[in-house]
């Protein structure tokens, strides 16, 4: 500021009167001001500057995993929403590590941000409790931990799984695989739980670890025993299950059925289409945005749940198309 402020001509006062939005002594002053700021390259230092506004128009967003389609949706939705609001987002990546997740958060908090989004790794709290506990404003999204009392958004998918379940029953099938995501997570204990009472517990579990190559060896542990039809219970576990079905030259619904949670926009175009249990993931996104914002204002927002929806198309039977 005092290079500026000596290019100019003037007080670092001006400069620091410029850069806050003030006015100058004079139009032709600030016309000085910042033509010595685009000379130098001078940028202002964020975090020093949070040290005197208490503010640093970030937040933080953790999330599972980064390569899994659905999280890079619900990624760009908070991004979208934050900067229509005049934040930015800062992005961890867990890789669905809870030691990594801890590393990430812990990381963004010595940053500064406003708030905090996180997709728990897994059910244990301690972490929630660390960031609640030092007062930074947290919501967590499309996952929740055991005894949270922060505000969640997530979808719920239990009218859409049950309305699957049903479907594959009136289809003739008695033999259902599920490739279950992990126990200790709420979505892949969740949908397990609803999806196989609504079979009445006539299903063959196999968890993954909502990887790509976890589905694919659920999906040939589950053909072995003879299942007839299966259900991934998220997008890339579906996609290994799919090149399971490939690998072996089995066919889509002859052979065997399948159907995954989470939609993708290639999924309508496979040969058959792809049924799925499809989240709103951009509302999702959008909404856990809101509700930090509502956080870091000083309001208490209500948890946000979401209806997912069963989408037909012809991977479970031509009774669907």
């Amino acid at each position: 500021m005092k290079d500026v402020a000596q290019h100019a001509g003037v007080s670092t006062a001006t400069v620091s009167r410029v850069l806050n939005g003030h006015a100058a002594p004079t139009p032709e002053t600030r016309e000085r001001v910042l033509a010595a700021i685009e000379e130098l390259g001078y940028r202002p230092n964020a975090l020093a500057r949070s040290l005197r506004t208490t503010s640093t128009q970030t937040l933080g967003l953790v999330i599972s995993d980064l390569l899994n389609p659905f999280f890079a949706e619900i990624a760009r939705a908070v991004e979208d929403e934050a900067r229509s609001h005049g934040y930015c987002v800062v992005i961890g990546n867990a890789d669905e590590s809870a030691e990594q997740e801890a590393t990430y958060v812990r990381t963004l908090l010595d940053r500064r941000v406003d708030g905090l989004l996180l997709c728990p790794a897994t059910d244990d709290p301690s972490l929630v409790r660390e960031v609640s506990a030092g007062g930074v404003p947290l919501v967590l999204l499309d996952r929740t931990v055991r005894g949270a009392t922060c505000p969640v958004v997530r979808a719920d998918g239990s009218e859409a799984l049950t309305a699957l379940a049903r479907r594959l029953v009136g289809a003739g099938h008695s033999r259902i695989g599920v490739i279950a995501g992990p126990p200790d997570t709420s979505t892949g204990r969740e949908r397990s739980d609803v999806f196989t009472g609504a079979l009445g517990g006539a299903a063959q579990i196999v968890h993954g670890d909502f990887r790509q190559e976890s589905g694919s060896q659920a999906a040939a542990k589950l053909i072995d025993d003879g299942v007839t039809a299966l259900v991934a219970m998220d997008n890339l576990m579906g996609l290994g299950a799919l090149g399971e079905i490939k690998a072996r030259g089995l066919r889509i619904p002859h052979d065997i059925a399948i159907a995954v949670f989470d939609d993708q926009p290639w999924f309508p175009l496979l040969d058959p289409p792809i049924t799925v249990i499809a989240q709103p993931t951009v509302e999702m996104g959008r909404a856990a945005a809101r509700s930090l914002l509502a956080l870091i204002n000083g309001q208490q927002p209500d948890d946000v749940r979401l209806s997912a929806k069963l989408v037909l198309r012809g991977s479970c039977g031509e009774a669907e198309l």
